[in-house]
């Protein structure tokens, strides 16, 4: 396939690359000046994506997306697909796969899941919303940039899926923070904690695969100074977005609510900003119940 690819980042790139590995044509644009391996650079996002058979976006938020999709979608091939990988709001993703519709385009709502290392490893999970005909077309090369990908549903489905998962990620993280340290003041080892907890009710993915305390259970930012696999201002970022579509779809979400404030105030307020999203338990240690 010519595919266009918007935004090489530290997720782009590598994603944009591993389709190149497989033989496709890519020609690629971001605002920075990047060489990816085997990607003709354009001058535009426009050139990129002009009769391109497939367009794929990694971008920072829902309105450079809607900018970038102003951009791009007159100048793409009939049939072709716009693939947006970006993590947006629910709202931005469905205004652009109507307006992708509306001029006989397809459009699909992809955000991942696996990082900085899934995007070089081809290892990504794509959650992706939009049609039927919509997801086959784009199927072949999440094949390639990723080991899974689900079809949650139509348009925006993709982004309701990777928003609830992060929301309960989010909040999951911060009461696992909260026990251990709450653990630690009542005397009880971290070890034992852990030897209990991975093995009853209490069971997570927070606790059991990325353990927040350092030196117990598998390795994890925990054991590398917190230095991030998955960075505090993006845990923030997700459960912004959480908070965004609860309140355009009038759900009650206060675990959700008082976990994007945890992580405001960590961010901004406490240093957490470039930190890993588990670096909330040494700032939970330092707290006290006032």
């Amino acid at each position: 396939m010519k595919i266009g690819f918007i935004g090489l980042g530290n997720m782009g790139g590598p994603m944009a690359a591993n389709l190149a590995k497989a033989g496709h044509d890519v020609i690629g644009f971001d605002m920075a000046d990047v060489a990816i391996e085997g990607v003709s650079m354009a001058e535009s996002g426009v050139a990129a994506a002009a009769q391109a058979d497939v367009v794929i976006t990694m971008l920072p938020n829902g309105q450079i997306l809607r900018a970038v999709a102003e951009d791009v979608i007159p100048v793409m091939a009939q049939g072709a697909a716009l693939v947006d990988c970006s993590t947006v709001d629910v709202d931005s993703a469905r205004a652009v796969a109507t307006q992708a519709a509306e001029a006989g385009l397809l459009a699909v709502d992809a955000p991942v899941s696996g990082g900085v290392g899934g995007a070089a490893g081809g290892t990504l999970t794509f959650m992706a919303g939009g049609s039927t005909e919509a997801f086959a077309k784009a199927a072949p090369l999440f094949d390639i940039m990723g080991q899974k990908a689900v079809h949650c549903g139509d348009a925006g489905a993709g982004q309701a899926a990777k928003i609830c998962n992060n929301m309960i990620l989010g909040v999951t993280m911060i009461a696992t923070c909260e026990a251990f340290a709450l653990a630690d003041k009542l005397g009880l080892d971290r070890q034992s904690m852990f030897d209990v907890v991975s093995t009853s009710s209490g069971y997570s993915w927070t606790m059991n695969a990325y353990c927040p305390a350092p030196g117990v259970g598998p390795q994890s930012p925990a054991d590398n100074g917190y230095q991030p696999g998955f960075a505090s201002e993006l845990m923030l970022k997700d459960l912004r977005l959480s908070q965004q579509a609860a309140q355009s779809a009038d759900a009650d979400t206060p675990m959700g609510q008082a976990a994007a404030a945890l992580y405001e105030q960590f961010v901004e307020s406490e240093g957490g900003l470039g930190t890993d999203f588990s670096a909330m338990l040494p700032r939970f240690e330092k707290r006290g119940r006032g």
